[in-house]
């Protein structure tokens, strides 16, 4: 499995944690409500409350949870407001990590995100000291029964995108970050929500570890996953298939 395919390797730790869904829950909701103060409360005049909901609908969310914490949101009466911070560092094996979080505390956050680092063989390390290792790309993913292959390459490649890959999980569209607004909309009209749609970090180069490092590394990344703050995690790594499957047996 190539680290360059992030979704994939999110995909598969996500797979292993069915049982956190509350907690999975939480993250969404913590995201509609930012999206729905940051903009207006109306998906269709708010592109990252729409993109919001589409993720939050893709891990069967209720209904009526969206709906609540895009009121909360857009009320903006529960005296809590979220920043968005972003923490740079490597891992063990010398992968380079991205996580992005809302937090209302960065203190303890940061706090948080470098307790997990330390414990799990890593150093957290300042802005910048490994975002020169990932490209800034939009990324939107369909799921596989949206469109065929062609018709998704055609559609891409007419709203400006840089690059389409289809496969057994469905499409990954990925363009430049000044283009996304315009690609996303684009594929809307064509195919509906996407199931996500987000600007998102690409590495350039990809770190082969090996099945122990591999093994702390995973658990670096769930630690990171498990906390309510973080968001989203962008790793360089690459691990063979075979690991892979010894890892999640």
């Amino acid at each position: 499995m190539a680290g360059h395919s992030q979704f994939k390797n999110i995909m598969y730790r996500k797979g292993a944690q069915d049982a956190k869904r509350a907690k999975i829950f939480s993250k969404h909701i913590r995201e509609l409500q930012v999206a729905a103060r940051t903009g207006l409360p109306d998906p269709a005049m708010n592109p990252r409350l729409r993109a919001a909901i589409a993720a939050a609908r893709s891990v069967n969310m209720p209904k009526d949870n969206i709906e609540r914490a895009i009121k909360r949101g857009a009320g903006g009466d529960d005296g809590v407001t979220y920043e968005e911070v972003r923490y740079e560092g490597y891992g063990p094996g010398g992968v380079a990590v991205i996580v992005e979080a809302l937090t209302d505390n960065r203190n303890r956050t940061a706090a948080e995100v470098r307790a997990a680092f330390s414990k799990h063989g890593g150093s957290l390390g300042e802005t910048g000291s490994v975002a020169f290792l990932f490209d800034r790309v939009g990324l939107i993913h369909y799921q596989p029964a949206a469109a065929d292959a062609d018709a998704m390459f055609e559609a891409a490649l007419e709203a400006g995108a840089g690059d389409v890959d289809s496969g057994r999980d469905g499409h990954e569209v990925t363009c430049a970050p000044d283009d996304f607004s315009s690609v996303r909309d684009a594929l809307e009209e064509s195919f509906g929500p996407a199931a996500t749609a987000r600007l998102d970090w690409r590495p350039q180069t990809s770190v082969a570890v090996d099945e122990d490092t591999a093994g702390t590394l995973f658990k670096l990344l769930d630690a990171l996953d498990d906390n309510d703050d973080v968001q989203r995690v962008a790793a360089n790594f690459e691990v063979a298939d075979d690991v892979l499957e010894r890892l999640s047996a």
